[in-house]
């Protein structure tokens, strides 16, 4: 395989909303530059990058998939992302280590919710971004009105570059407003021959205000340029495109086209913009990692000739090569079958294969160059956001961040036949997603799973069931609540047993008492005299501990007590360390029932990223959970509410919340603290347990 020229390479993502026509676009794509010899469809389950069941099934896009093609000379990597928030956390990886992006709007929905999710993923990464206006041949398609939307939405500049011929059944071709042309397209060759024309009288008005303003923005980038426009000379070509690019790599124009990609028109000037306005390895920002030994920032060049550093931004189960990892290479050269070092497990790992991927499709390379993306077999402790080099180059990149999951379930084997392959594909599938999280609730026993959604749970107990052969049982996890005293209270127990031979006998004398909110359990001996033996001390401790694992009330673990043992008297026969242990839990019975025991339940502290018009209704639905509002700080073009929230309201939240903001707020949830379940609640729950009282 020849070293790749840099300059001629585009790592590029395809990323929207839902719906918007990612993969449609990417499977023309891969048509017009014949990487693929038919088109596939969504809607008939035959997309090449939709290549797993769930997505056929579904019409979506649930994993990121890679491929390769060349255009133009050029060789341009794509990940195709999905577009619903549940997978946010694939569109968010494939960010981190892309060039570019093409961004796909719909015609008619314009700016979706998860539209701006990415733009705003995008943004955080400072990847350059072209827009593709999709779906032009819908009823009550408006290009203006979506071009405006980005602009006023995203905050962004949006450059058509590109306009419309006609809309919905009348959109026949664009108009070039660099070469100042028409292109019509060919509909029985499926967009791939075209022609070049006149641009349409009735579209002179328009073409020309936007010609105007495309001279204007490029003018400002190049004074050479600025000069020649001030003085009424033609700017040609080639120099407006150069100038272009120079703002598009430095995001501050978004070059717009227009088209469909169901009805093949426009996906070859996407293209075109792919090669011209987006960057190749060597014009994005200066890449830094961070030397291991020193802590020294160190800059990573995309040269062959430098030391290898790869960053793993993905893991896949394959069931055919087992685990693939997925890797962008920013410096040096990776070769078959040699070692790498894992500069975070501090482990030395064998590169079995390089494959270059077509979504689920292989090719075997024996190597990688600089600037490449590539999934390599044989990796077996490489994570998600590991840093890959040579021995002796100690460097590691910045590590990838994901949102914590808020959403969970819990789950457990239908029969124990299925146990240990339930474990061993959560295991794997945790390994693939970091937004996916297994716990085990030490209260209940229950395996609980976490992740970013409805969707993303069903997601995965859909594929245990498929891939690893695994029936499992789902349902909601119980909540952990907690048991505490509100009182002080002194107990005076003995323990006294006579079975005809060798009795049992133990006395004590404690305080229990409600400790600091949080302290935990403390237990304190102010015995003097010797009025229980020191060996029996420790027995009085276990059995009160024994009582606070499994509280009074409702049987859920109390909480920050404080046990003072003061007195108690023993017998020099009878008394032994098993009867001052059930002295110990019976004083403690006895006392947390007096001490008036109440249910704590957890507070999770919550966090929502809202647009301004949605304000009310999320602090009123906060309210309706017995939230309390802690905060709200403006943050850009959107608002950030911050409250404490009971868990146990916190169960459907992530689908009530797109339902009350049409998908456009994000938010973030973490265990906080335990606080009193209102009276009326807990009767409920005692209710539950026992029957109405």
């Amino acid at each position: 395989m020849k070293l790749t020229n840099l300059s001629k390479l585009r790592n590029i993502g395809i990323m929207a909303h839902i719906d918007a026509g990612k993969t449609t676009t990417t499977e023309r794509i891969l048509y017009y530059t014949g990487r693929s010899h038919r088109i596939g469809e969504v809607h008939d389950g035959n997309a090449v990058m939709d290549w797993m069941k769930q997505e056929r099934e579904r019409g979506i896009t649930i994993t990121s998939a890679a491929t390769s093609c060349n255009w133009s000379g050029n060789r341009i990597n794509i990940i195709d992302t999905p577009g619903h928030v549940d997978f946010t956390a694939e569109v968010e990886r494939s960010l981190r280590v892309l060039d570019g992006a093409v961004a796909i709007f719909c015609g008619v929905g314009g700016v979706e919710p998860q539209s701006e999710t990415v733009w705003r993923q995008a943004n955080k990464y400072g990847v350059p971004r072209i827009a593709f206006v999709n779906k032009m041949d819908r009823t009550g398609a408006d290009f203006y009105y979506v071009v405006n939307m980005i602009r006023e939405r995203l905050k962004s500049n949006p450059l058509p570059i590109f306009l419309p011929i006609g809309s919905g059944e009348l959109f026949t071709g664009i108009v070039d407003l660099i070469n100042m042309r028409s292109i019509l397209y060919n509909n029985e060759s499926h967009g791939a021959e075209f022609e070049y024309g006149d641009i349409p009288k009735d579209m002179a008005g328009i073409v020309e205000k936007h010609r105007y303003h495309l001279l204007e923005e490029v003018a400002s980038y190049n004074d050479e340029l600025l000069e020649k426009y001030l003085n009424g000379e033609k700017l040609e070509a080639e120099e407006i495109i150069s100038a272009l690019r120079e703002g598009t790599i430095k995001g501050d124009i978004i070059p717009v086209i227009a088209g469909s990609a169901f009805k093949n028109k426009g996906i070859q000037e996407v293209l075109n913009a792919i090669i011209n306005y987006l960057p190749s390895p060597l014009d994005v920002k200066k890449l830094y990692g961070t030397e291991l030994k020193t802590e020294k920032s160190v800059q990573i060049i995309p040269d062959v000739n430098q030391p290898l550093v790869a960053l793993a931004f993905k893991i896949m189960t394959d069931p055919f090569v087992g685990k693939l990892t997925y890797l962008r290479i920013y410096s040096g050269v990776l070769k078959s079958g040699e070692y790498v070092y894992n500069t975070i497990t501090n482990k030395k790992e064998r590169i079995s294969r390089i494959l270059r991927m077509h979504a689920n499709k292989r090719e075997d390379l024996d190597m990688a160059p600089v600037g490449d993306i590539v999934a390599v077999i044989g990796l077996k402790n490489t994570q998600t956001g590991n840093t890959l080099t040579e021995k002796n180059n100690d460097v590691i990149l910045e590590k990838m961040v994901f949102p914590d999951p808020v959403i969970s379930v819990a789950i457990e084997p239908a029969s124990k036949a299925d146990q240990e392959a339930l474990f061993e594909g959560l295991i794997k599938l945790s390994d693939e997603d970091p937004t996916f999280v297994i716990k085990t609730n030490s209260d209940t026993g229950q395996t609980v799973i976490w992740g970013m959604g409805e969707l993303h749970l069903e997601i995965i107990v859909d594929r245990l069931k498929r891939e690893f052969n695994v029936n499992a049982h789902v349902g909601n996890p119980q909540v952990a609540y907690k048991e505490a005293i509100t009182k002080k209270v002194d107990i005076n127990k003995k323990f006294v047993k006579q079975t005809g031979g060798k009795g049992q006998f133990a006395h004590v004398v404690m305080t229990v008492m409600p400790n600091k909110r949080g302290a935990g359990y403390s237990f304190v001996s102010k015995i003097k005299g010797g009025a229980i033996p020191k060996e029996y001390i420790s027995s009085v401790d276990k059995g009160i501990q024994e009582v606070c694992k499994s509280g009074v009330l409702a049987g859920y673990e109390v909480q920050d007590v404080a046990v003072e043992l003061t007195d108690g008297s023993y017998h020099e026969v009878d008394s032994s360390e098993m009867a001052f242990k059930i002295a110990g839990s019976l004083a403690a019975k006895e006392a947390i029932k007096k001490a008036n025991p109440i249910l704590l339940e957890p507070i999770m502290s919550l966090e929502v990223t809202v647009p301004e018009q949605y304000l009310g209704d999320v602090m009123g639905d906060i309210s309706s959970r017995r939230g309390n509002i802690q905060g709200i700080n403006p943050k850009n073009d959107v608002q950030v509410v911050t409250a404490n929230v009971p868990l146990s309201t916190m169960f459907g939240y992530s689908t009530d919340l797109r339902s009350i903001t049409q998908g456009r707020s994000i938010f973030n949830m973490q265990s906080d603290k335990y606080e009193q379940i209102p009276k009326s609640i807990e009767d409920k729950i005692l209710e539950k347990i026992y029957g109405k009282i």
